[in-house]
């Protein structure tokens, strides 16, 4: 049996992370939500003491990242995730404001799965994330090889 997908969401915004987690739960998902409103304390949850990412070997996660944070680029977190050997199968999911086509191409390249602008509009923000919620539902997160 598998385990359940924790869900790691990095947005500063406590809007739209209060929003996003409304909605993921509105649509029936009522996996663990982690949220971090940095990159330094979610690559410090993600990879441990140690940095090596070890720690969640046996976990299914699934990360939601916003492109910018405070203190670091989400892009830098994406690729550090992608290369980590126990994280890298996890899914990626960016939610985030900037719609330049070559940031979305570099986030495609470096191995987000899914990528959402998050529009202007509360209404259509909001329809995003229940699609996202009803994505959650029914993926299945692959394991991390030993």
């Amino acid at each position: 049996m598998s385990k359940p997908v924790t869900i790691i969401m990095i947005e500063d915004d406590e809007g739209h992370a209060r929003l996003i987690e409304r909605n993921i739960r509105r649509s029936g998902v009522n996996n663990e939500i982690k949220p971090f409103t940095n990159g330094t304390d979610a690559v410090n949850y993600l990879f441990g003491p140690d940095s090596s990412g070890l720690g969640h070997k046996d976990e299914a996660l699934l990360i939601l990242l916003d492109l910018n944070l405070p203190d670091m680029s989400g892009i830098d977190i994406l690729r550090r995730v992608k290369e980590n050997r126990y994280l890298k199968y996890a899914p990626v999911v960016v939610l985030t404001t900037t719609d330049d086509s070559q940031e979305i191409k570099r986030c495609y390249e470096l191995g987000c799965n899914v990528y959402i602008t998050k529009p202007v509009n509360y209404e259509s923000f909001a329809n995003a994330i229940r699609q996202l919620g009803l994505f959650f539902s029914v993926i299945q997160v692959p394991q991390a090889s030993p």
